[in-house]
């Protein structure tokens, strides 16, 4: 009996305990002409080992709900211990009462300049600024647990954009780009304020309603899935015209127009003669995919 205590105990701890993220970290060193370094592969491990062995949030998440996630990082050359580098960062989740993953997060940070000692300890602090190579990638991991949580529950993700805004707030005395104002539109700064703005509010609506009332609904109605999703897209216009041409449109097509093209080409009819029309105002960049769209 004592044991079967013990055993209980232990695996209760496991999961008590279970990481959010299932998170391959890959540095791609091509372009230094020194790939086979062996710093670049301690990078690559301490990485793996930080953000996913890491404890991110209070919540307790079983083993199958832990996010499949990706962050490669490519290196564009280094001297000593700086390192300039870009990092393309991409999440899915699994759609409800079926195997297929949809695509969440894509996002490239072109700003991810870093100093980085081999062997170094990897501390995260979530009041204080420790470095920017730990400040960027603990910010795209709470753009990812937030992004996850919306497509759950309205505004599931609030606690984590919180906590992006933070670790944005604290990383500008770090004097790294993509934590100012004037960094540009399209970077850390410009995500996270867009994404909590008032004036994107839809954003964070379609995430939702796209997910929740659209694909999940699909594994047992389609064609009611197909017509939510239609329904959600269209709350873009509003966000259109409110703010033309915005950076968080890019960042929800980028990982979404493929999947889009696909759900809208096949399956059940549904009128979808409007949604395609808005799909090709809001999102022009995509429109040899729109135009695949029959109807």
């Amino acid at each position: 009996m004592r044991n079967i205590l013990v055993l209980l105990i232990f695996f209760i701890g496991i999961q008590g305990f279970s990481q959010e993220l299932n998170c391959n970290v890959v540095v791609n060193a091509q372009q230094t002409g020194n790939e086979n370094f062996p710093i670049f592969k301690t990078l690559e491990k301490e990485l793996r080992e930080f953000v996913n062995n890491r404890k991110w949030t209070n919540k307790t998440f079983s083993p199958q709900e832990r996010i499949d996630c990706s962050m490669v990082i490519n290196v564009n050359s280094y001297v000593g211990e700086a390192f300039q580098a870009t990092l393309q960062i991409q999440s899915s989740r699994l759609v409800y009462g079926s195997s297929y993953s949809t695509p969440v997060y894509n996002f490239n940070d072109k700003d991810f300049n870093f100093k980085y000692i081999e062997f170094q300890n990897l501390i995260y602090n979530p009041t204080q600024y420790e470095s920017n190579l730990i400040s960027v990638l603990a910010f795209h991991v709470y753009m990812i647990l937030a992004l996850d949580a919306d497509t759950f529950s309205e505004k599931g993700g609030s606690e984590y954009y919180n906590q992006a805004q933070t670790i944005t707030n604290y990383s500008q005395q770090g004097n790294s780009k993509g934590w100012q104002v004037g960094d540009g539109l399209q970077g850390r700064f410009a995500l996270i304020d867009n994404i909590l703005s008032p004036t994107y509010k839809e954003f964070r609506s379609v995430m939702y309603d796209y997910h929740r009332k659209g694909l999940d609904e699909m594994s047992v109605n389609v064609k009611a899935g197909k017509e939510a999703i239609s329904e959600s897209l269209k709350q873009f216009e509003t966000m259109n015209k409110r703010r033309p041409n915005s950076f968080l449109l890019r960042v929800f097509f980028d990982a979404k127009s493929d999947e889009i093209e696909d759900i809208f080409s096949g399956g059940p009819s549904i009128e979808i003669a409007s949604v395609k029309e808005i799909l090709q105002k809001i999102a022009p960049m995509y429109i040899s995919k729109w135009q695949n769209i029959k109807y």
